[in-house]
């Protein structure tokens, strides 16, 4: 499954990316700059494939114990549901109490007829019940969001799934659950449209979706009650038409080129614009279209754009392609996901370019490569995609090992 590109409408003015011309040079961060331990040294359950793989899985049939890629999971409740979105098996899979043993099986399955099936939308029609590359999933209200992102929309069940195939209450981005089309089949976005949206999330009654191929997130002040209902702001662009990568000039405090994942921090609204290599960051929750962040991570300056800066080794306040993140207290956890590797920031360094102080899976802030260039392992990571906290527990969709991982917090 791959990330799919700009589409053939974005302007001319395009970010230009490049990287540091000697990727042999290196500096002594790895001895100079400390770090401290973001999560346990290793995960709590390990589930979707095993703690120590005997070799590097190509593909996984689907059964109740393995995932395929997975890109997005989320617990409920402390000790429960754990939802996961099972992206390349197209399904969401889910455990009806927090598992505590490696490879427990899930109790269900939703967008598949039974376990060991797979195939988008079930390799049937659309409907309430299917998905196709299901990515970002969270709590919301007393149920859940799920992006269902290929075929553009948002899924909310009101209630938490307690079986197979509960089929979803409302649909985001389509007027119905039995259409698929991006942006409703239009050449233009709109309010109520939707082309790839990629990251949810629910915070204080307020609904976030990153509508990635449409280079925007788009907010609802309250939990829609209808299918098709328009968002209320839209970041990212200066109106709900247009779509343009970075608004269709160059990038700024504004713009957006891929965005993804979403939170809160310490009532700071935080955006990872993958596609810009940074975290987009607001003082407070913005109330006008368009609005500029205050500041950025991963980047000096709100123009530069540049994957780790345009250097080929990564730093502790360096991003490359981080697409999603999550808050535990005072610490914003990102994956940065080309390094495989997960980065800390403490509220009180919020500022536009600060360092990261707290790291997972890399030995330092200097090192990258999937699962740090060897066979994987228990504590390495391989292309993380998704993230979701839950009281002290982090919950990764460690993408490139076909796993979910839980570990505990740290700090």
């Amino acid at each position: 499954m791959s990330t799919p590109t700009a589409d053939l409408q974005t302007p001319t003015d395009k970010v230009s990316m490049k990287v540091s011309p000697d990727p042999t040079l290196r500096v002594n961060e790895a001895s100079e700059v400390p770090h401290l331990k973001l999560l346990a040294d290793e995960p709590d359950v390990i589930l979707g494939a095993d703690r120590i793989p005997a070799m590097v899985t190509i593909g996984v049939s689907p059964d109740a114990a393995t995932c395929f890629g997975p890109r997005g999971a989320a617990l409920m409740h402390e000790d429960g549901p754990l939802w996961v979105c099972d992206t390349g098996h197209h399904r969401l899979l889910g455990w009806k109490h927090r598992p505590v043993d490696d490879l427990a099986p899930a109790d269900w399955v939703i967008g598949q007829k039974d376990f060991n099936r797979e195939g988008r939308n079930g390799k049937a029609e659309i409907s309430a019940s299917s998905v196709n590359v299901p990515t970002g999933i969270c709590r919301c209200g007393k149920g859940m969001a799920v992006a269902d992102a290929w075929n553009h929309r948002v899924l909310i069940w009101l209630t938490p799934p307690e079986s197979n195939n509960v089929p979803a209450d409302i649909v985001l981005g389509q007027t119905d659950f039995t259409s698929g089309e991006a942006n409703r089949g239009q050449n233009t976005a709109s309010a109520d449209s939707m082309h790839w949206p990629y990251g949810v999330h629910w915070h204080d009654g307020k609904l976030f979706v990153a509508d990635s191929e449409n280079r925007r997130v788009l907010i609802w002040n309250t939990l829609p009650d209808r299918n098709g209902q328009p968002a209320d702001i839209v970041l990212g662009q200066t109106d709900f038409t247009s779509r343009d990568e970075n608004a269709g000039h160059s990038p700024d405090a504004m713009s957006m080129r891929w965005p993804h994942g979403i939170a809160i921090w310490r009532d700071h609204l935080c955006i990872s614009d993958a596609g810009n290599n940074r975290i987009m960051i607001w003082r407070g929750i913005p109330q006008q279209n368009g609005q500029a962040c205050d500041y950025v991570l991963g980047q000096e300056q709100t123009d530069l754009v540049d994957h780790n800066q345009s250097l080929y080794w990564p730093r502790a306040n360096t991003l490359n392609m981080p697409y999603a993140i999550t808050v535990i207290d005072d610490w914003l956890i990102v994956a940065d996901t080309a390094s495989s590797r997960l980065l800390g920031w403490h509220i009180e360094d919020l500022n536009t370019g600060a360092a990261a102080r707290a790291l997972c899976g890399q030995h330092n802030f200097h090192d990258k490569g999937d699962n740090r260039w060897q066979p994987p392992c228990a504590n390495s990571l391989c292309w993380p995609y998704g993230i979701q906290s839950c009281g002290n527990t982090v919950v990764v969709a460690d993408s490139g090992n076909n796993r979910i991982s839980l570990w505990s917090f740290a700090l």
